[in-house]
């Protein structure tokens, strides 16, 4: 299971309902930020989440509104002790701005957080329990602009009826049979853990796009996704402009989540442009299922379901 919060889900200036562009991922005793536009501390903050275990973000790309509010947050923890690290991953390109950001940020004080900076690649860029975190390149405006999937590792269910039948007792023989490790009971019986798993069953899949381009190149990598969250700037009627300052118009995203067969599509970077509703009525048109993000929403991610959770911040 995953859970999402939209901290900030306006597109290049905020409005009086939406910050700039910030979303949280939890999964277990993990948090990963994805971007931190201005004002994030402060979306933390009234989202109730707070700082606790804060110390990886993920970077899309260099822009100012993705990034700015990571000196807020340095500047927080750095004062508050709040984290003795702070890893930040990101393009080569994003990432020297970053480090700019920061030199102003933290200049010449001593401070005891150390901030890691990780240059991305497409691939593999950690694994957090049965969860692995891939980055993967987008077209967006100049180089080193990246998307995020989320995969949770697939799993066979331990069938307790099975076991029984055959004698395992509960205890360290079950759970060695869980790790695929085959037994031998004391009546000197051998169990191989085929006799006791059941069918491997997926485990969550999330894919995180933030500016890009052009969407016809991602399918494969969002396929079967249970959430794709993804930009949706302008509509259908000025996708000349859109083309022009490399975004997405709605009905693009969406023919993405219907190509791929997400189960949910969930829209951000919202312009002040125009009216949710003219966006989920464009989207849903070619994906019914499809929901435009709010500040401070909070979702949990299951196989196949994507839910609300209540948040009172």
């Amino acid at each position: 299971m995953l859970e999402v919060v939209f901290l900030g889900t306006s597109a290049s200036a905020p409005s009086v309902r939406r910050g700039l562009p910030a979303t949280m991922v939890l999964y277990r005793d993990r948090r990963f930020l994805i971007d931190a536009g201005e004002g994030t501390q402060r979306q933390i903050l009234r989202s109730g989440l707070g700082f606790k275990r804060l110390d990886t973000v993920l970077l899309t790309h260099g822009h100012l509104d993705h990034i700015l509010g990571l000196g807020g947050i340095a500047s927080t923890f750095a004062r508050w002790e709040a984290a003795d690290t702070l890893d930040i991953h990101g393009g080569s390109w994003a990432l020297e701005r970053v480090r700019d950001l920061m030199d102003v940020v933290i200049r010449g004080g001593a401070q005891d957080l150390e901030i890691v900076y990780h240059p991305l690649s497409p691939g593999p860029v950690m694994k957090a329990g049965d969860l692995e975190v891939v980055a993967f390149p987008v077209k967006h405006r100049g180089s080193g602009n990246f998307g995020f999937l989320f995969q949770e590792r697939s799993r066979r269910p331990f069938l307790v009826e099975k076991a029984e039948e055959l004698g395992v007792p509960a205890g360290p023989i079950r759970r060695d049979l869980v790790r695929g490790e085959a037994v031998t009971l004391p009546d000197g019986r051998r169990i191989e853990p085929d006799a006791v798993l059941g069918p491997a069953q997926p485990g969550v899949k999330m894919v995180f796009l933030g500016d890009v381009a052009r969407v016809d190149d991602l399918v494969q990598v969002t396929q079967g996704a249970d959430l794709l969250v993804c930009e949706s700037t302008y509509i259908w009627e000025d996708r000349k402009v859109a083309r022009q300052f490399g975004h997405l118009t709605a009905r693009e995203a969406a023919t993405l989540a219907r190509d791929a067969g997400v189960s949910q599509l969930i829209l951000t970077h919202v312009s002040r442009r125009y009216p949710v509703r003219r966006i989920k009525e464009e989207a849903r048109a070619v994906f019914p299922a499809t929901r435009v993000a709010e500040d401070l929403e909070h979702v949990r991610v299951t196989r196949g379901l994507v839910e609300r959770v209540r948040n009172d911040a």
